[in-house]
């Protein structure tokens, strides 16, 4: 995450950014300052001092639900991939535990991150739910019983939550604009998400699976319990403009809606990943 680059982005939705937090002269310097004394980790607690100074006086009831939200999805991301990795034998040692490690990491930072901004805006973040990674709503007993045993069905259910929270940031990002850093941050980590998206799906395809990098239509193949994560992926439009007929050109279908990630609305996404919530 390049934070002057944050600092840039709220400048052009908020000119009076530097103002709220100090002149701009003297916060970009604190900023250098502080950035030689701390460590990465560190950074969200700045960021969210300064987000707190600039905006608690103006954050909306909607930008803290979409926060709020977030923070759901990425708990449940985080402690599936803690449990992953905790699980004797079931992530292959060498690159792939490595892959997999790394984005639990991840995904524990944004928990930080989004608890932290919560806090800064004078919010309580919301407790972390009780998951059954089964689907099972807490009877552990669900299609993906063998989750933590089976690395194809934890692969599998790995790329639904990924692919679940690439659409997600995207369907809420328009109740962030105006937001400023928040919005920033959200975009941050939604091109994370699809990052760990399109590695999983690499993971699972050397392993045999028939997938690409890149959502094609309505994927299917993992279980009609997560089928909801691709409806919507199909469409051949967009804004008006039939993608494949676009100036006379032979576009595929399958081409058509991979160019073109569809956002998932929060109650499609509450749908889907009720089975994993006791």
């Amino acid at each position: 995450m390049n934070i002057l680059n944050i600092l840039e982005e709220i400048e052009k939705t908020d000119a009076e950014v530097y103002e709220r937090i100090s002149p701009r002269r003297k916060a970009m310097a604190q900023f250098y300052g502080f950035g030689k004394k701390v460590a990465l980790a560190s950074l969200p607690i700045a960021l969210g001092t300064m987000f707190k100074k600039a905006y608690a006086q103006t954050a909306s009831t909607e930008v803290e639900a979409v926060l709020q939200f977030a923070l759901t999805l990425e708990y449940l991301e985080a402690e599936f991939y803690t449990k992953g990795v905790a699980a004797a034998g079931l992530v292959p040692a060498g690159a792939a535990l490595g892959a997999i490690t790394t984005i639990r990491d991840h995904e524990n930072q944004h928990v930080a991150f989004l608890k932290t901004a919560l806090m800064s805006l004078g919010k309580t973040p919301v407790s972390k739910p009780t998951f059954d990674f089964s689907a099972g709503n807490g009877s552990n007993t669900g299609p993906f019983a063998d989750v933590f045993s089976n690395y194809d069905t934890f692969l599998a259910v790995a790329q639904t939550f990924e692919d679940t929270g690439v659409r997600a940031y995207k369907g809420q990002a328009p109740a962030l604009i105006g937001s400023g850093g928040v919005l920033t941050a959200a975009l941050n980590i939604h091109s994370v998400e699809a990052r760990h998206a399109a590695h999983v799906r690499q993971m699972r395809k050397a392993r045999g699976a028939s997938v690409k990098p890149w959502i094609t239509g309505q994927d299917t193949g993992i279980g009609a319990i997560v089928q909801n994560s691709y409806v919507g992926e199909e469409l051949e439009t967009q804004a008006g403009v039939k993608i494949t007929g676009i100036n006379g050109q032979m576009i595929s279908v399958a081409a058509a809606t991979e160019a073109f990630d569809e956002p998932l609305t929060k109650a499609q996404i509450l749908a889907i990943v009720d089975p994993f919530i006791v």
